[in-house]
């Protein structure tokens, strides 16, 4: 009797291994789909708000159909997208293509340049002896304008432009559905989940979305007031005019996503083209050529204070409930994984997995221990 119980376990166990590698492999063979699927529900977590605003405007005292909402959310979220693309990268281009312009071998500050060069080249000496960090940056930056490419290329644009076109189209239309039905999400996992645990999982998933439309919302903001503290501090304080400013910055804020390497890189990047600039077009405040470096990276550095202190707090507390302990620890987890990639999905993944371990394992004595507030977590996440 007790040989035959275990056949039957060993069974169900197989079974279930059978189950599960079969789901996992059509989810590997359908991983496009899965893809225009996730970046379709990302799209309706931005765009819920926004139909949550418009169904306050209300005319005769009715709003307007789910459905007509939801078309005008995903109108203002693509008209946000071409605004950023169609007026700051023919900005940023052209501050790419002047600082590229600008002859490394002259610039009046090339005795520093070879100190720090000297320096990388000790430290590796694999780079050799006739590396030059300003020519390797600006040969790359001349690499993203050069066009004399473009023929050898040419032959796969169709098809680029095809997958482009069917992934934009794919994922509008996902999440015209998406965002006409907040439930729509939750209603396809728990379709494919046993029925004792159906409410479960979607209380789950609706705690998991409200939680990452806040987190997406607030990154937005943080995007857009990063920008904007930039483009002040470099256009009114620092001088170098309007449109190099806004270039600038928003090379900054775009980099800003990526935590901790990338607000570093941005702040690096900013500090040599404003200073590159200076020196090939004579734009910025009339100090010397190491004042004005120092300015920038003051008031760069000044950006991602707030950041640091305002922006991020808010966004992190109010949104995943994450202490900051927490999320660092993630982010080293998540970098060691997946790198730039990793950084990127860590925090929103991390969501995910909190949500899930205060919902199904909240008797466990490590997640009790991990989350200490768990009872006040059950509460508040439903706020």
């Amino acid at each position: 009797m007790e040989e035959e119980r275990n056949v039957d376990r060993l069974a169900g166990w197989l079974l279930r291994l059978g189950a599960f590698a079969a789901v996992a492999w059509l989810c590997w063979y359908f991983r496009s789909v899965l893809v225009y699927i996730i970046i379709a529900f990302v799209v309706s977590l931005i765009g819920q708000p926004l139909m949550r605003l418009l169904r306050r405007i209300r005319i005769r005292g009715k709003s307007a159909p789910d459905g007509l909402l939801a078309v005008i959310s995903i109108l203002l979220i693509l008209a946000g997208f071409a605004l950023f693309i169609t007026q700051l990268v023919p900005i940023v281009s052209g501050i790419i293509r002047d600082a590229s312009a600008v002859n490394a071998s002259e610039m009046p500050y090339n005795n520093l340049i070879d100190q720090f060069n000297d320096w990388l080249v000790g430290l590796f000496p694999s780079l050799g002896t006739d590396f030059d960090v300003l020519t390797v940056l600006l040969e790359k930056l001349k690499e993203l304008v050069n066009f004399s490419n473009v023929s050898s290329v040419i032959g796969s644009v169709a098809s680029v432009v095809a997958s482009i076109a069917v992934g934009l189209f794919s994922v509008v239309f996902i999440s015209f559905f998406f965002i006409k039905d907040e439930q729509l999400f939750g209603k396809i996992i728990c379709a494919l989940v046993p029925d004792k645990i159906e409410g479960s999982v979607n209380s789950t998933i609706s705690d998991i979305t409200h939680l990452l439309s806040r987190y997406f919302s607030g990154l937005i903001i943080e995007v857009l007031g990063v920008i904007l503290v930039d483009f002040l501090g470099l256009w009114l304080i620092a001088r170098i005019g309007a449109d190099y400013a806004i270039g600038i910055a928003f090379i900054a804020g775009i980099l800003n996503v990526i935590p901790y390497v990338g607000p570093l890189l941005g702040e690096v990047i900013g500090v040599i083209l404003c200073v590159v600039l200076k020196y090939g077009v004579g734009v910025g405040l009339a100090v010397p050529i190491w004042a004005f470096a120092l300015i920038v990276l003051a008031i760069m550095l000044a950006a991602q204070l707030i950041d640091n202190f305002i922006y991020q707090p808010v966004i992190y507390s109010t949104s995943i409930k994450a202490t900051p302990l927490e999320i660092f620890i993630v982010l080293l987890i998540a970098g060691r994984i997946g790198g730039t990639v990793g950084l990127l999905v860590g925090i929103p993944a991390y969501t995910v997995i909190r949500v899930i371990a205060i919902r199904f394992f909240s008797n466990r004595k490590t997640v009790r221990r991990l989350i200490p507030d768990i009872d006040k977590e059950n509460t508040d996440a439903l706020i």
